[in-house]
């Protein structure tokens, strides 16, 4: 709560100061919403200590909304860059029943650790999407290939970034440290994640949903001749990058295809209730 004032510097401008008060921030990495009025989104930015209290609350209150009639779970980890191992563990174990979560392996064998999961389902068994992109990195990566090896969820989207190996800090003389690679990330079924990433069941590269051209409107086609800034346009979207402000709206291609998803599948089981 103390005080503290910053001097800025901007281009084409004075100095100027700006008086602060110092404070805990707590980043709430849980949102969620209703897609129509029977799918549940759900939305985890990152893995803090909160993480798997606001995805519990987050399920509850949709299932309330919902009245009970909830046909499927969307959980957004794209752009996500990871966080705290045991929350990642503790998200993939809401959905799994049981099973192996994920292992650390290094060189020795006697040093792997292995972590499983309880018996409980948040989703009480509806079916789950999960968005992943080029941005789902290290824990977001670890619930994504989790969800996937035990056939719990379908991953739409995107490869993922591809982090998966664990840092150990080793303190040196001098107050000094070093930091080392000492083990790597494998997912139930014995997948690397580093340097290989997450592939998705289903690939949907990030676009906008756009109204049909008009007769006359030249669009550009495969073969068609393209600026500078199509190709940079084009090099985004084959990483799967995704504009944060058109996540969860309905300019959101990936997501839509998710819901198609959900909906089939309601509509195959003869679940779905208008």
């Amino acid at each position: 709560n103390s005080d503290i004032t910053l001097t800025l510097r901007r281009e084409g401008q004075e100095p100027f100061d700006v008086k602060l008060t110092r404070a805990i921030i707590k980043i709430q990495s849980v949102t969620s919403h209703l897609e129509g009025n029977n799918i549940a989104y759900i939305r985890i930015s990152s893995f803090n200590e909160q993480t798997d209290v606001g995805l519990n609350n987050a399920m509850k209150n949709l299932k309330q909304q919902g009245n009970s009639k909830l046909i499927g779970v969307i959980l957004d980890l794209r752009n996500n860059p990871g966080g705290l191992l045991d929350q990642a563990v503790a998200v993939s174990d809401a959905f799994l029943e049981k099973g192996e979560i994920v292992s650390t392996r290094g060189k020795r064998p006697e040093e792997a650790q292995r972590y499983n999961a309880r018996p409980g389902d948040i989703a009480t068994g509806l079916p789950v999407a999960v968005l992943i992109n080029g941005g789902s990195a290290s824990a977001s990566e670890i619930v994504a290939g989790a969800l996937q090896d035990h056939h719990r969820a379908v991953l739409i989207g995107t490869k993922s970034f591809g982090k998966g190996s664990v840092q150990t800090i080793i303190p040196l003389a001098g107050h000094g440290a070093m930091r080392l690679t000492t083990a790597r990330y494998y997912t139930p079924s014995g997948r690397s994640i580093q340097a290989r990433g997450i592939d998705p069941d289903i690939v949907v590269d990030a676009a906008k949903i756009a109204k049909d051209e008009k007769p006359g409107n030249k669009t550009a086609k495969a073969g068609d001749k393209k600026d500078e800034s199509a190709k940079k346009d084009d090099s985004a979207a084959e990483q799967g990058a995704v504009d944060p402000s058109v996540m969860g709206t309905a300019d959101d291609y990936q997501l839509a295809r998710a819901v198609d998803m959900l909906r089939g599948i309601a509509l195959f089981n003869g679940r779905l209730v208008n």
